[in-house]
């Protein structure tokens, strides 16, 4: 993994970038246009600091890349590494199929120990089978909501999804750093 001074540099370039190739397509900007360039750039510009070995960051480009005035900002923005990107994003929902069918396949293969572990379930307390039942649902919905905030978390399985997770953490944490420190320096010029 990067140090997190580069990847905030390298971020705080392409965001630049970004900002500037937006302002340049569009002269006059309303505020939510505003706010979605400054968005989108920011997205891009995390992305492209992840060169695109990460499924979320590979799930950005795709997103950003759905609207047509987008897909340009986003050419522009990651340049010759585009292309590249753009056919990893297209391997992503494949990736992740293989993945769910080779679980299945375990799934049976692991049958005959399931069956056993369910009739020792069965022979213990009534509270206990009501434990797990309560902790397995809890981890079912929370798996589906970090897999609903992650880009491209629909298609990971649990153990992928807690390493882009962390991975996606640290870089919107890098992001948020960039961004007040830009606020700050902006302020602190304001008042000179």
């Amino acid at each position: 993994m990067r140090s997190p001074s580069s990847l905030k540099q390298e971020f705080l370039k392409k965001w630049m970038m970004g900002l500037h190739i937006y302002g340049s397509l569009k002269k006059k900007m309303s505020l939510l246009e505003r706010k979605k360039a400054i968005k989108l750039s920011a997205d891009i510009a995390m992305a492209s600091a992840r060169n695109g070995t990460t499924c979320w960051s590979r799930a950005l480009v795709a997103n950003a890349s759905k609207d047509e005035q987008d897909k340009i900002l986003v050419q522009h923005i990651l340049g010759t590494e585009s292309e590249r990107l753009m056919k990893k994003v297209s391997v992503l929902p494949l990736m992740s199929n293989k993945r769910i069918r080779s679980k299945k396949v375990l799934r049976r293969s692991y049958g005959s120990i399931r069956r056993a572990k369910k009739s020792n379930i069965a022979a213990s307390p009534p509270n206990k089978v009501l434990a797990i039942s309560i902790a397995k649902r809890l981890v079912r919905k929370r798996t589906l909501l970090l897999k609903s905030l992650v880009p491209g978390g629909e298609f990971m399985d649990e153990i992928a999804l807690i390493e882009e997770t962390l991975d996606y953490i640290l870089s919107l944490r890098a992001q948020v750093d960039v961004m007040r420190s830009l606020a700050n320096a902006s302020e602190l010029n304001n008042k000179n």
